[in-house]
């Protein structure tokens, strides 16, 4: 077994990493990484469903879409991600797994003191408290498995960018489920800080694993994959699956509703009703707005292009932007 003890908190570097592991690699690997601020969705979510989009832009927090299944989650340098990746899997292990690839993190914090269990398939709990979220993707026979380990993670950020708006989303996408979580931190008996924690679980997991350093050719392939996909707002935003957004604003000028649908991450099937004033019909601007990448850059573009407020008297590009969202 690999250990890699990775110190880029590059979110988008990050999930390329994860991917170059799963697909280049044969060999088994425990990696240890953090991210920076930052929203990781599940591969199979609507990422607009799963986040306060106005707190998200207001405080330049990224998104980005994960390979593997499961929930969205907040990240921050308080919080540690683990992974472990392995070859010669069958699919039908995978509940056996969750059990075997969690049990030396559970080990870990026994060892400090700390009375944390799995409880379902994928958490770890501490006195029925989340602390780690974990989730599976396979690669022909190959399998990662990764999770998270809040250990002194921001709960005001964590709970101001993940937030439920089921009334504005509808669609097939897999929707986060919300839990009662906690902080490792708050229950260790001596002090540590996160960075300690983090070369804890290098060492005591880690301990008969082989360090691995990334080669130039390593990192010059997660660069690439980071930069063509991990970067890139269309697997980040317009992988989620075909959805409908339905919402309602009151502005100074007039109420607002807007209703589409995004498919292929594009709208389609826009309609807008309300007591706004206008100059110019709002069916011309619907159709002026169908086809476009549902992103708050492509939507704003569109917007001033079009010069929005003949349709919406009173009512600013910015104001109709975090409409659409």
């Amino acid at each position: 077994m690999l250990l890699i003890h990775d110190i880029t908190t590059d979110p988008s570097w990050n999930l390329a990493a994860e991917e170059y592991l799963l697909e280049n690699f044969s060999e088994s690997v425990f990696r240890l990484w953090r991210n920076a601020d930052s929203i990781i969705v599940g591969r199979n979510q609507n990422a607009y469903a799963e986040i306060d989009t106005e707190w998200v832009a207001a405080n330049g927090i990224p998104v980005v879409r994960r390979l593997s299944g499961g929930g969205a989650v907040f990240h921050d340098l308080g919080n540690v991600n683990f992974s472990f990746f392995e070859s010669g899997i069958s699919r039908q292990e995978s509940n056996e797994m969750f059990r075997s690839y969690t049990k030396p993190i559970l080990d870990a914090l026994h060892s400090l003191g700390v009375e944390a269990y799995l409880e379902g398939r994928n958490d770890l709990v501490i006195d029925g408290k989340k602390f780690s979220g974990n989730a599976m993707c396979f690669s022909k026979d190959r399998v990662m498995q990764h999770g998270t380990l809040l250990f002194s993670a921001s709960m005001n950020s964590l709970a101001n960018a993940l937030k439920e708006r089921p009334e504005k989303f509808d669609g097939k996408a897999v929707k986060s489920h919300r839990s009662r979580v906690t902080n490792i931190a708050e229950h260790l008996s001596e002090k540590m800080d996160v960075v300690e924690f983090m070369d804890y679980l290098a060492d005591y997991v880690g301990r008969e694993y082989i360090p691995y350093r990334w080669s130039e050719e390593d990192l010059r392939s997660i660069e690439s994959i980071a930069e063509s996909k991990y970067r890139k707002d269309s697997w980040n935003f317009g992988a989620s699956p075909k959805y409908a957004l339905n919402k309602v604003k009151k502005f100074p000028a007039g109420l607002v509703e807007i209703s589409f649908d995004v498919s292929s991450g594009k709208i389609s099937a826009l309609e807008i009703r309300g007591d706004f004033f206008f100059n110019k019909p709002v069916e011309e601007f619907c159709n002026l707005m169908c086809g476009i990448e549902h992103t708050p850059e492509k939507i704003s573009g569109r917007l001033n292009e079009v010069a929005a407020g003949d349709y919406f008297c009173g009512i600013s590009p910015e104001e109709l932007t975090l409409l659409f969202f």
